[in-house]
């Protein structure tokens, strides 16, 4: 199952979530339901917005060769040690 991050504009937090395919999430109280935490003193109908797709932080050793980013080497940026991709 993806993960996603999403942040809530009221009180500044971002949490990552497992979500389906499928499913959407619009509010703080469903965001924390999700996450498996309490919602707090933030109002729970409180917005939400969904941030830039994570991808996944691959250390270099980890790449077989070391020549090919694992996402193939489009739209990813390289580090020192690591690459990250976004689908």
């Amino acid at each position: 199952m993806p993960t996603c991050d999403y942040q809530c504009d009221a009180n500044d937090r971002i949490l990552e979530v497992r979500y389906g395919m499928n499913e959407q999430v619009f509010n703080w109280d469903e965001l924390c339901d999700r996450a498996g935490i309490e919602i707090g003193d933030t109002p729970a109908d409180s917005p939400i917005r969904k941030l830039a797709a994570g991808g996944q932080v691959v250390k270099r050793a980890s790449m077989g060769s070391g020549n090919t980013p694992p996402c193939g080497g489009g739209g990813g940026m390289c580090g020192r040690n690591q690459v990250r991709c976004f689908f």
